[in-house]
């Protein structure tokens, strides 16, 4: 257990009035920028950087290794070092001490190896407001995140808003204020109904839309085609796959929409680094990863192959047993020593991953374009249909790497999978740039 830092913040820490530490976002901003995962925290990152384009400010040096911790009874299954999947009240067990039990792996930098040292970060116009979700591996990353941008100098305000019945009141009414004075804002999720909802309150000039991963395709595609919002693994065809909520929240929906339709009194700009056809009036800036690129590495190179995870399984895509014999086929062939967990998949599954292959299963603390980046990192690294075979290439530009990706067998999929699944799958895998296409492997031909 080790002192933070005497301006070392904890994001989770509940904000009390009079404490600076506790209101790291009093004053208005310019930008308020909504984020609830990693990437899209990172995206925000990448887009700030791109915008300013001035080097990243120095990062926190490394604290004080910590001792080694034993490892739980199933240590043997996962990566030591590494977060598990836990129970949420004890992942977000916080300390009202002063001190700081945040897991990091001994005699690391939590903050991924960055380069700098620790000094004074520049003031940005930018508030970065996370909209915390439940899942604790989700809320790992983020805090790690969230140390990162704090070190740039942005300000972030973390909200618990789904932190039980109250909670979505309590935020929105916290943020009614701050919307209506931004002259920008920042989303990651339009497909979230809680950010779709904060839309309807603000009157900004500038919305921007960073990428969420593979999503932003189809978010661009039915924002060209007027289409209700509904993420592409949930789509059912029809208004007969509407829910008591998405009748709800119609009109919810169709105002965002409305929102996020460039007009003459407001701009709509995509930060992306998804192939896109962007409706008339959007603007289109590419995310290079130039921040991740200068604040990283290069990676050191191992002899061996990692293998990427995915959590088509566990959205109800892809049948498990044909994913673990896939998995199987590829490691196999291509002698792949480890596997990065998605934050989203089961830790039975990657139990299963571990105990049958023998593979090491490692869940990232950081998003992988910044744990590939910061490496070690396998020469090749194997994907299925993902974000990353969109993201990696770019991050790891000019290092050696290769990124090959395996197409999802229509063989695969379960019985209830999006009548959408197998077409987006595709398009994932066949706009990617810069990326080995593997023969595709058939649901009988990966069980040999």
């Amino acid at each position: 257990m080790t002192e933070p830092a005497d301006d070392a913040v904890d994001p989770e820490r509940p904000r009390r009035r009079g404490d600076p530490a506790g209101e790291p976002d009093s004053g208005p901003a310019e930008t308020l920028a909504f984020v609830e995962s990693p990437v899209q925290l990172l995206n925000v990152l990448e887009w700030a950087h791109a915008r300013a384009s001035v080097p990243p400010a120095p990062l926190p040096a490394p604290p004080p290794a910590l001792p080694p911790v034993p490892p739980p009874p199933a240590a043997g299954l996962l990566s030591v070092g590494v977060p598990r999947q836990t129970d949420r009240h004890t992942a977000d067990r916080r300390p009202t001490d002063g001190t700081d039990t945040t897991d990091t792996t001994p005699g690391t930098d939590p903050t991924g190896g960055a380069h700098g040292t620790y000094g004074p970060p520049p003031t940005h116009d930018t508030v970065i407001v996370v909209l915390a979700p439940h899942d604790p591996m989700t809320r790992g990353q983020l805090r790690r995140m969230a140390e990162l941008a704090r070190a740039q100098g942005y300000r972030l305000r973390w909200e618990e808003a789904r932190g039980g019945a109250g909670a979505p009141v309590q935020t929105i009414g916290g943020l009614a204020g701050p919307l209506r004075a931004a002259r920008r804002v920042v989303i990651g999720d339009p497909f979230s109904r809680y950010v779709q909802l904060l839309l309807t309150l603000t009157r900004a000039r500038e919305l921007v839309v960073v990428d969420d991963g593979t999503a932003t395709m189809e978010f661009v595609g039915q924002l060209a085609r007027g289409e209700r919002f509904v993420r592409w693994h949930r789509y059912r065809g029809g208004r007969g796959g509407w829910g008591a909520r998405d009748v709800v929240f119609a009109p919810v929906s169709a105002s965002a929409r409305r929102m996020l339709t460039p007009n003459n009194r407001r701009s709509v700009e995509l930060f992306t680094s998804m192939p896109v056809e962007p409706p008339p009036g959007v603007a289109v800036t590419a995310n290079t990863f130039a921040w991740t690129r200068a604040a990283f590495g290069p990676p050191r190179l191992t002899r061996s192959t990692d293998l990427v995870g995915t959590s088509l399984v566990e959205t109800g895509i892809v049948d498990a047993e044909h994913y673990l014999e896939a998995v199987t086929a590829l490691a196999g062939e291509h002698g792949a020593t480890r596997y990065f967990a998605h934050r989203r998949e089961n830790t039975d599954k990657l139990r299963l991953i571990s105990g049958r292959l023998g593979l090491e299963v490692v869940r990232p603390e950081l998003p992988l374009e910044l744990i590939a980046r910061r490496g070690p990192i396998g020469r090749t690294v194997l994907s299925f249909p993902s974000t990353v075979v969109h993201t990696l290439p770019l991050a790891l530009a000019g290092t050696g790497v290769t990124v090959a990706v395996c197409d999802v067998d229509p063989g695969w999929l379960t019985a209830h999978a999006s009548p959408r699944a197998e077409g987006f799958l595709s398009r994932v895998t066949g706009s990617a740039r810069g990326v080995h296409r593997l023969p595709r492997m058939s649901a009988r031909a990966s069980t040999t």
